[in-house]
């Protein structure tokens, strides 16, 4: 039975299985002891340190034996947690796995809409079964940021309107600076006002970090800024980037050095290629983040939530068979919880030869995510194949499908 078929026998449940699933994960966030949220803790904790002008100094000891967590973001973003060191500890943890699951269903219901699938019951299915995928699972369980930026550039990208879309970028990139990888969307669609948007914005958010506390914005941005090593272990499966799974394939960090430049090169390449042929909004943006997490130093397993709507992408738009290959690999990559599994399986963090099978493993993420950038293009080429010759002048000249 097909995908499509077993899916209309479901939607009509749809509705009973996302209650079912959230109140699952929130039963796991009241019992659960091992939901330390240990990230979120980062966040609260943290952020008043900016006011203290110790902020990059400070380090959480709670849960951290092995490594005490240093808070790694922008001087805005701590700005912007502050307010939640106001309330208890318990409240905050609430709080934020509500704003975390609002945001995965915007997400999912957005990725739809581009998609020209509106049935609100399709988003409710979606959400119950993606809310147990590894990348999501790891988000909430750390008390992560990642669903939060995922929806506010999804939906702003997703906006017709220049000025929305740039503001969304730069918003996020002066909360956490990779989102910034978010304006090549706008440089390949040829809108440059909202790559100009893009670019005040953050202006506008770096000068409010800024004028809070000029001292650790400059200690931030012209000397933290770029340290791999500060963020966490580069070698350690969690680490999904190109960075990370060369790292552990040749046994030393790589840095950025020719053999990571090599890996970028290819990772732009495919990227490229991806991209060249398409006007599909969705596929786009999926091609843009897909570069990002593969060319950034750091790009832990929680970060590849953006897999949500590369696999709704891969499972309705994506008509080559290797869209299809593409999308099994993801569900059995993050439905079986391989990184967790790696986790496990090494001796620590910070070591970096491991048994050739686990080295191959850990190349996970950062090749299905290259096999999509893949899969995208070739979809497009056979998408461009089919149309008539007039039929294919007139999407050259089409606007990429974007909300109004």
């Amino acid at each position: 039975m097909k995908l499509r078929a077993v899916e209309a026998r479901v939607l009509s449940v749809a509705p009973w299985l996302l209650a079912l699933s959230v109140v699952g994960h929130l039963l796991m966030v009241a019992f659960q002891a091992k939901m330390t949220m240990i990230d979120l803790l980062v966040y609260r904790n943290g952020s008043p340190h900016l006011f203290s002008g110790d902020l990059y100094e400070w380090r959480l000891d709670q849960y951290a034996d092995v490594f005490p967590l240093p808070f790694t973001y922008p001087p805005f973003a701590a700005a912007i947690f502050t307010p939640m060191s106001w309330i208890p500890w318990e409240a905050s943890r609430w709080v934020w796995q509500l704003i975390c699951l609002g945001c995965l269903y915007f997400i999912v219901r957005t990725s739809l809409k581009l998609l020209k699938l509106n049935d609100p019951r399709r988003a409710m299915l979606w959400t119950a079964l993606v809310l147990w995928i590894e990348p999501v699972r790891t988000t909430l369980n750390y008390g992560q940021i990642n669903l939060v930026l995922c929806a506010i550039l999804i939906g702003t990208l997703a906006s017709a309107r220049n000025w929305v879309g740039g503001a969304g970028v730069g918003f996020t990139a002066g909360i956490k600076l990779t989102p910034a990888i978010s304006g090549l969307y706008f440089l390949i669609q040829r809108r440059w006002m909202a790559a100009v948007w893009s670019f005040v914005a953050f202006v506008v958010v770096y000068g409010i970090g800024w004028a809070i506390s000029p001292s650790q914005s400059n200690k931030f941005w012209f000397e933290l800024l770029g340290d791999a090593s500060r963020v966490g272990p580069v070698g350690s499966a969690i680490n999904q980037s190109l960075r990370g799974a060369l790292s552990r394939t040749v046994g030393y960090d790589v840095k950025t050095g020719p053999i990571y430049l090599l890996g970028v090169l290819v990772a732009a390449v495919l990227t490229w290629f991806a991209v060249s042929k398409t006007k599909d909004a969705l596929a786009l943006i999926v091609s843009v983040q897909m570069l990002g997490l593969l060319v950034s130093p750091i790009s832990w397993s929680h970060h590849w939530v953006w897999m949500v709507p590369a696999l709704l992408w891969l499972i309705y738009e994506g008509g080559h068979l290797l869209c299809k290959i593409t999308a099994g690999l993801w569900v059995l990559l993050t439905g079986g919880y391989l990184i967790s599994f790696l986790l496990l399986a090494q001796p620590n963090i910070w070591d970096f030869p491991r048994p050739w099978i686990f080295m191959l493993l850990g190349w996970g993420y950062p090749a299905a995510g290259m096999l999509t950038l893949v899969a995208i293009g070739l979809a497009a080429r056979r998408q461009r194949d089919e149309l008539l010759p007039g039929e294919q002048e007139a999407a050259d000249g089409e606007p990429s499908r974007v909300a109004g």
